[in-house]
């Protein structure tokens, strides 16, 4: 321990003689002492989460926390303004009943699930059939319509428990989910069950959006936990003739209105260039949308409040945005960057938190090389705080809309090992949130902030 002690005392020396000493490594120190020692973002989440809760577009949830973000930024913001936009409204309805009927050998199997979001429902009648499992559209396509039609099909691809960044196993899964559905419908199926899209054997369902084909038949899907499908998977490899039945409720009801939540500090000097970091509002019904996305919401508003705490006066604008429907619909982001093509804003820079509220790791970015290497050169004040990984491509799904606009966007990069036990469950609650992780991450936005207000990214 103590040799342990000393290499860290050596390496801070030879580490610290040139960023350690300037004004930025100064005032990056100051916001990392002021929000652990008197942040507000894990009080906002709790309230957020405790206090509202589920914030599906189009609920009463999303309403709540649409009047909650506007008045809570009024303590800090210069100005504050809701950006009306029209969401989808699906509605989940009664609890979602699935069993196993006829197996040989354990009789009828209850089955934890829940319907995907924006599927249709089947109504109180259910949905039974035989079951065919596959692990890819590809294998779907060989089955064809003769072996598929009135069956349901089970897609059973895991995620890749081998991929390090949970998210690419994540990306290697998902597109059955999404596109699952309609997939099978062509070729005649009654309804779809998914994997559920987590790394662990759990007991909970992951529900998450699909998105329908035009011009197919929308037929009923449901995710299952991954535990379950593992059952499913073993029982079908001896007994094919396996039926299976499932009832949902769910229904998408006429478009609601809704509203991005937007508050600023005006620049002092480039009032003109707008700096935006952002989270999204809202959240599936399942839980309380705290790592997803929660965190990212709060700790948006921090990098105001912060600035506010420290006193500093912002060159350039510097706006958080609660963008509403990225979970079923991407409408708030969508409609953002519209709204700045038509008023020609300048946005230089977008920073968006979605990848839930764990240790800071770094951040990911789109960008062109010249800004790309000047975020880059700020490693060296971002690594005390073990911000370390800048190599990444990729941003926010909110943010990605003003990429056409010419904006640098970049993604909060988190550790990722346990997003995927909480993304899109019933367990996304707050007391899944470290206070220090969420507060780490909240200064660590505030710092690339305020580095790219100081020196611009040209």
């Amino acid at each position: 321990m103590i040799k342990h002690t000393v290499r860290l005392l050596l390496f801070a020396c030879i580490a610290t003689p040139v960023f350690a000493q300037s004004p930025d490594a100064s005032a990056i120190r100051q916001i990392f002492d002021t929000e652990l020692s008197q942040g507000k973002s894990y009080a906002a989440l709790e309230y957020l989460t405790t206090r509202i809760g589920a914030r599906l577009s189009g609920s009463p949830g999303a309403a709540a926390g649409v009047e909650w973000s506007r008045h809570e930024m009024e303590n800090f913001a210069d100005s504050v303004w809701l950006q009306p936009v029209m969401v989808p409204h699906w509605i989940r309805g009664q609890q979602e009943q699935a069993r196993v009927l006829n197996s040989k050998r354990q009789g009828t199997i209850e089955m934890n699930v829940c319907a995907l979001g924006m599927s249709v429902g089947t109504g109180p009648e259910g949905v039974t059939g035989q079951v065919v499992e596959v692990r890819s559209f590809e294998e779907l396509k060989q089955l064809g319509e003769k072996r598929i039609k009135g069956k349901i099909v089970f897609f059973n691809r895991p995620m890749d428990v081998k991929q390090i960044n949970t998210f690419a196993a994540y990306g290697g899964a998902v597109e059955q989910r999404a596109l699952g559905p309609s997939e099978a419908a062509k070729y005649g199926a009654v309804g779809v069950i998914v994997r559920s899209m987590g790394i662990n054997q759990e007991d909970y369902p992951h529900t998450g959006s699909l998105r329908y084909a035009l011009n197919i038949p929308k037929i009923p899907a449901i995710a299952i936990s991954t535990r379950h499908a593992a059952l499913l998977s073993t029982l079908l490899q001896t007994e094919k003739d396996l039926q299976f039945y499932f009832e949902t409720h769910c229904e998408t009801l006429p478009d609601a209105p809704s509203f991005n939540v937007i508050g600023e500090i005006k620049g002092s000097q480039y009032p003109n260039e707008i700096i935006v970091v952002g989270g999204h509002l809202d959240s599936w019904d399942l839980a309380q949308g705290a790592h997803d996305d929660g965190t990212g919401c709060v700790q948006s508003m921090e990098v105001m409040r912060l600035m506010k705490m420290i006193g500093y006066k912002p060159k350039r604008t510097i706006r958080a945005v609660m963008f509403m429907n990225e979970e079923n619909g991407l409408r708030g982001g969508l409609e953002y960057a519209r709204q700045a093509a038509l008023k020609q804003e300048k946005h230089i820079a977008a920073i968006e938190s979605d990848d839930g509220g764990f240790t800071p790791r770094g951040f990911t970015m789109n960008a062109q090389e010249g800004p790309k290497a000047r975020i880059k050169s700020w490693k060296p004040l971002f690594a005390p705080y073990g911000l370390t990984d800048f190599e990444e491509e990729g941003a926010g799904a909110d943010i990605g809309p003003l990429e056409p606009q010419g904006v640098t966007t970049l993604g909060f990069l988190p550790d990722s090992q346990r997003y995927f036990d909480y993304h899109h469950t019933r367990e996304d609650t707050f007391d899944k949130v470290s206070k220090r992780e969420l507060e780490l991450g909240a200064a660590a936005m505030t710092a690339l902030v305020y580095l790219i207000d100081q020196h611009g990214l040209n």
